[in-house]
Parts: structure tokens; sequence; C-alpha cells
């Protein structure tokens, strides 16, 4: 009895090991892969002056836009300076942007970016003076204005100078209040497209077969590898609103196809799990030839009345042709790890590997993409 249980109790353990080890659905949410139309930010711009620096702003010589800007503003505030000579460098020209998030309503606090247009040479200790931020359309969708917050620092002194990051870069949190909205209303709206951020027809194929099947209905159809069409339907619980929220949590194995991402600067290779291969040899070596001058000196025996001091010329050379490396065969349908494996066997780095991938997809062994980035 006690040995039938020993062998229940490890058939169990192996049957646990085999059900862990066996591959699982790459399973995610519907959210994390498709953006809803029309739900998005909208980015924005202004120019604006930062005031205040300590003498590292820009020199007015340089930057005329700069002094015309703080003409123009002086103007404003009743006080004239046309045709005067300003010396300040405590004024900086910038441009600000931001992005305007989706339904951001009136009021509401949004961070901005200051980045310098002239020769300012750092914007630490600045203020950024009230600026209209704009949108595509041309209308003021939100007013910036704040201290700014930079992320580097620069320091010098007669005879050396360090900086680290960008002292003329920076950010104001909460720096602008938002003050006309974008006008979308989703509440509305009797049909939706979902766009998938990275567009796959079986991906598309497979949500909306899932949205369908989670509604119990054909609600949803893919209509191209990167867009999915989806019907508010009628007196549905919560609205569009309630839709979204309940087809966001539906589970979907997305697909993606098989791609080897090259960068060739940094010798960076990314491959899909998907990347496959047909039966094909592959031997890596170089010839290496290495050439050494050690130049000796010959001396004359002892009181010789004839002899001379002479440079003898001593060359070394080594010739390495890598008959050590050996050729592998990569069997067909190799998996990524395999091919991986294989290649490491013959010792090679990220560079060769990047030179034996292109040869195996010139052959045509290789069942994938290559993208080369960089």
């Amino acid at each position: 009895m006690r040995r039938a249980l020993i062998v229940i109790r490890l058939a169990a353990l192996f049957l646990g090991a085999a059900l862990t080890a066996s591959p699982a659905f790459a399973f995610s949410r519907v959210k994390d892969l498709v953006d809803v139309q029309g739900i998005r930010d909208n980015m924005l711009l202004g120019y604006g002056l930062v005031v205040g620096l300590n003498g590292t702003g820009d020199s007015l010589k340089n930057a005329p836009f700069t002094q015309a800007s703080i003409q123009s503003i002086l103007e404003r505030l009743g006080t004239n300076t046309r045709g005067q000579v300003m010396q300040t460098k405590d004024v900086a020209a910038v441009m600000v942007t931001a992005n305007l998030p989706a339904f951001a309503g009136q009021g509401t606090k949004i961070d901005v970016s200051v980045s310098a247009m002239g020769d300012a040479k750092n914007l630490q200790g600045g203020t950024l003076l009230v600026t209209p931020l704009l949108g595509a359309d041309g209308s003021v969708y939100a007013l910036g204005q704040g201290p700014v917050a930079i992320g580097g620092f620069s320091a010098q002194g007669d005879a050396g100078s360090v900086t680290r990051g960008v002292p003329t870069a920076g950010r104001i949190s909460n720096g602008a209040t938002v003050e006309k909205e974008t006008g979308f209303t989703l509440a509305s709206m009797s049909s939706l497209k979902l766009s998938l951020r990275n567009p796959d027809l079986t991906t598309a194929t497979r949500i909306a077969s899932a949205i369908d099947a989670y509604l119990g209905g054909k609600v949803a159809t893919a209509i191209d590898p990167s867009n999915i069409a989806l019907a508010v339907p009628a007196n549905y619980t919560g609205g569009v609103m309630g839709l979204l929220t309940d087809i966001e949590q539906v589970k979907v194995d997305p697909d993606q196809p098989a791609k080897v991402i090259i960068d060739e600067n940094s010798g960076v290779i990314v491959m899909g799990a998907d990347v496959r291969i047909s039966t094909i040899a592959i031997a890596q070596g170089n010839l290496t030839i290495r050439v050494q001058e050690t130049p000796q000196v010959s001396q004359p025996a002892p009181f010789s009345n004839t002899g001379t001091t002479e440079v003898v010329p001593r060359t070394s050379i080594q010739i390495d042709d890598s008959k050590g490396n050996k050729m592998t065969v990569l069997h067909p349908g190799v998996s990524l790890q395999s091919m991986v494996d294989g290649l490491n066997a013959l010792g090679v780095g990220p560079r060769d590997i990047i030179s034996i991938l292109q040869a195996i997809k010139a052959a045509g062994a290789l069942q994938a993409d290559i993208q080369v980035i960089g």
C-alpha cells in the first residue's frame, strides 16, 4: 500500500513538471493591444520667455527675437523700450510643449516642457511667463506659467568646465491650465473603431472573435489588419463607456510575424519566437595575419677598427586561419533557442551573428523578415 502511494506521488510530480514545462499562451488584455480611435492626446505648442536667469540667458545681440519679445511684452505692460539698447542676459526665449490628454476638462493641470531657442547656457532658477499653448487648429487650449526645473547642471572656472545633463531644457510639473476642451463626445457615438498598436491580420481576427464570444453576438468586425469596427449594441448597460470597460478585460492570444531586428550600431539582435530556418550549414572563420617588427642593434666586437653599429630588422609573422572553427548544420524547423545555441557553439559574437543572419536570409533559408535599424 505504501509503495503504491509513493508511485502515485511520483506520477503526480512528473505530471506537474510536464504541465509546467509545456508552453503557455501569452494572453493579453484587449486594452493592452488596441487604441480607441478618437481617444488620444493632443500636442500643444507655444513660444514664451523665461526670466530670472543669473546671467545665463540669451545674448540679445545673437538672439534678436528675444529682444523683440521683451519689447513686445513690456509694451503690453505699459513700458515703451523701442529704440533703446538692451544688454540683459537674464532672459531666454523658449519653446513650450505639452500633451493635452483626452477628455481633459477646463481647469485641469498638465505638465509642460521648456526648451531654449537661443544661445542661453542654463535655465536653472528661471520662471516661465504666461504662455499660450496652441493646438494644430491654432486655438489656445492651455496657458503655461511657473518655475522651471532642470535635470542637469553646468559649472565652469577659469581653466575648466563641467556639464551634466541638458541645462537648457526643463520641465514644469502642473505648469499649464487647460482653458478649452477638445469637444470630443464619446457617449453619443453609435459605432467605434479599435486600432491595433501592432497591426496583424491574425490578431485582429482573434480580437473580433473574442469580443463577439464575450458579448454573445456579432458586434465586432476586423476590417483590416489595423482596425476593428465595433457596433455599440442598443440599450447596452452603461452605454459606450460600459461596453469599452467590459471588452477591455477580454483576453486574447496575440500573434506576431517572424521578424529579426538588427541594430548594426550597437550590435543588438532581437528575434521573435516564431523565427525558423531551413536546413543549412554554417561555418564562420577569418584569416588573420599579424606582423610584428622587433628590430635589434648589432654591436661590433670590442676594440674593432672596421666594425660599425647597425640596426638589424627582426620580423615575426603569425597566421590565424581559424582552423579550430567547425561547421554547424542547422536542421529544418529549428527554433529560436536552437539557432542561438548553434551560433554560440561556433564562438561567434553579435557582430558576426548579424553577418551570418544576413547570409542565411540571402540563401533563402531564414523564414523571417530582417529589419535593420540604426
